[in-house]
């Protein structure tokens, strides 16, 4: 009934019905979304927001869904991905990017318009709007670095515009993690460099991207955060963790800080031996790692 009056609601809208969010999650897992909605728009976004507040819904956004776990019971209410919201434009040397594109879009885009600052993205398959929310980095790069503005709508269907220095950046961290506003678009502010450079370091950093980490399987990414003093993997590894298979989910052996699904792995799975491997580096080293990737769901 309440789908139905969803529909009838925003017609032009692609909206699905008890949609198994393993169909768009990176480690293929993951339960159902009630009803799951891919806005075109930030007007789109708005009036569901303030529909699913009117209907006393929950309301969950979702970007590219790369760094994330959906718990096997799937979400309650509405789920929105913003993958439609995807449009880059560029002007002189600033890059406005909707929340929905892909950052590796983004660091090729900013590579053709000869512009230098996003080479280290070149290999994050995350959204636009996720890398805000987690402050996303790679070799040494952080978004942080690079963005000027970013705008966003409140859950009381608000637009508001921070700057950088606003959105209290820090290690895979953004303000935007306490107050659950929903990223429309970002700014990034870049320098002119020369394209032959940046191809350079791009393809530097997508070499080692590739001989490193286990692409050739579904995974979250980086499960965990950097400990201060510590490589997470190397922790793992001399755990005597590193290939250990729980259900269908294995601690990669390409790269002890991934796990990837090797046999229709559930998110249960992968729960589970995140706990296994927190439990067992904090009784060998006293560590507390922490998960980098976003846990999410009903249990």
């Amino acid at each position: 009934m309440l789908f139905e009056e969803f529909k009838n609601q925003f017609p032009n809208l692609n909206i699905k019905e008890n949609e198994p969010l393993s169909l768009y999650t990176y480690t293929k897992t993951g339960g159902p979304a009630d009803m799951l909605v891919f806005p075109n728009s930030a007007e789109e976004v708005k009036d569901v927001v303030l529909w699913a507040k009117k209907e006393n819904l929950p309301l969950t956004v979702l970007g590219n869904a790369s760094n994330l776990i959906v718990k096997d019971s799937g979400i309650h209410g509405i789920v929105m991905i913003l993958t439609e919201m995807k449009q880059i434009k560029i002007e002189k040397k600033k890059i406005t990017v909707q929340s929905g594109a892909r950052l590796i879009d983004t660091s090729y885009a900013a590579y053709e318009a000869e512009l230098t600052g996003l080479e280290f993205a070149c290999g994050i398959p995350g959204s636009i709007g996720g890398a805000v929310y987690m402050n996303a980095g790679a070799y040494d790069g952080e978004v942080s670095e690079v963005i000027e503005s970013v705008t966003v709508l409140t859950r009381d269907g608000e637009v508001k515009t921070f700057d950088n220095q606003e959105l209290e950046f820090s290690y895979r961290h953004s303000r935007i993690q306490e107050i659950q506003d929903i990223v429309l678009e970002v700014v990034f502010q870049l320098k002119k460099g020369h394209s032959v450079d940046i191809k350079e370091r791009m393809d530097e950093l997508t070499f080692l991207r590739e001989s490193k980490q286990p692409l050739e399987y579904p995974s979250c990414g980086s499960v965990f955060k950097r400990p201060a003093g510590y490589f997470t993997g190397k922790l793992i590894q001399e755990a005597g963790l590193q290939g250990k298979i729980w259900g269908g989910a294995q601690i990669s052996m390409k790269h002890a800080g991934f796990i990837v699904n090797i046999n229709q792995a559930t998110a249960t799975d992968y729960i589970e031996l995140i706990h296994h491997i927190q439990e067992v580096i904090f009784e060998k080293n006293g560590v507390k790692l922490v998960p980098e990737v976003r846990i999410i769901g009903e249990d």
